[in-house]
């Protein structure tokens, strides 16, 4: 991290850039709201970030840092970082193969076997108040998966849709009901595992270079059938060549496929927070199928 002080959010992500490389600013290209790509003297392209909410950009630098250290999965380099931005290598983008998503679930099998003090650890020098994209995502430490799953990645979800409307009572007590039945439901007890923790198939780079890096974590110790569910969430080229490199270093527990619902309760809610009444639907469903076995 860069020793000089933090700007505030006004300014512009070249300027953030120059100040937390130390390298003068050759060219930018704006590729959302959020995100510049932007060129540095020397001809070096870098992404810069703005964080979605205080001290976002410091979880997610800790975060990328974490995962680096333990030496499996590839994730981009971090140049600098202050409260407001990150700064990390650009990953050129190619296509996804079945060898790199070979590679890939080895590579991960490997990194939650590396481990984490607890459930819910956060990383060195992460907050306590990280994020999950731009939802709050609060890290307290617990030992035993299934009590803190439910009261530290389930129900504050819940409690902010009911308070907010787009989750009803009455099912509410459905999600409820599965929270209380986690310690029949978990299967074989795990130990806390390194998680990217938002592994979903857009934080998910398919290199040029062949191999898959990953961006964007709400890095923290966790179940490792977690990051798993995320990838099922929302589909990623490749999976089951993906899924046969995790199983051929780390098989799964069996009946593993019956709890990607529960594991995704976690972030369909947090989904339903943040985008409305069409993630709850889905939240409902894993619900009630997991109540059903």
């Amino acid at each position: 991290m860069s020793a000089r002080p933090a700007a505030g959010t006004g300014e512009d992500p070249g300027a953030a850039a120059a100040r937390l490389t130390g390298r003068p600013v050759t060219g930018r290209r704006p590729l959302s709201a959020t995100l510049t790509e932007v060129t540095l003297d020397g001809g070096q392209t870098v992404m810069v970030k703005r964080g979605d909410g205080p001290g976002a950009a410091p979880a997610e630098a800790a975060g990328l840092r974490w995962l680096a250290d333990a030496g499996t999965v590839r994730v981009p380099v971090v140049h600098g970082h202050d409260r407001h931005w990150l700064v990390t290598d650009q990953v050129p983008v190619g296509r996804p193969s079945v060898r790199a998503a070979a590679r890939f679930g080895r590579d991960l099998a490997a990194l939650h076997a590396v481990g984490a003090p607890a459930f819910g650890a956060p990383p060195p020098d992460g907050p306590t108040d990280a994020y999950i994209g731009p939802a709050p995502m609060r890290n307290v430490p617990g030992f035993e998966w299934p009590r803190w799953y439910a009261e530290h990645r389930v129900l504050p979800y819940l409690r902010r849709a009911v308070d907010d409307g787009t989750v009803r009572h009455g099912e509410a007590e459905i999600i409820e009901r599965a929270c209380e039945r986690l310690p029949e439901l978990a299967g074989p007890a795990e130990p806390p595992a390194r998680l990217h923790g938002d592994l979903w198939n857009g934080n998910v780079l398919w290199g040029a270079d062949g191999q898959a890096w990953l961006i964007d974590p709400a890095a923290h110790g966790g179940h490792r059938e977690t990051d798993l569910a995320m990838l099922h969430l929302f589909g990623c080229p490749r999976l089951d060549q993906v899924l046969d490199g995790y199983q051929d270093v780390a098989p799964l527990a069996e009946g593993w496929a019956d709890r990607i619902g529960l594991h995704q309760l976690f972030p369909l809610l947090v989904h339903t927070v943040l985008f409305g009444r069409g993630y709850a639907g889905q939240a409902l469903t894993a619900a009630r199928a997991a109540l059903a076995r």
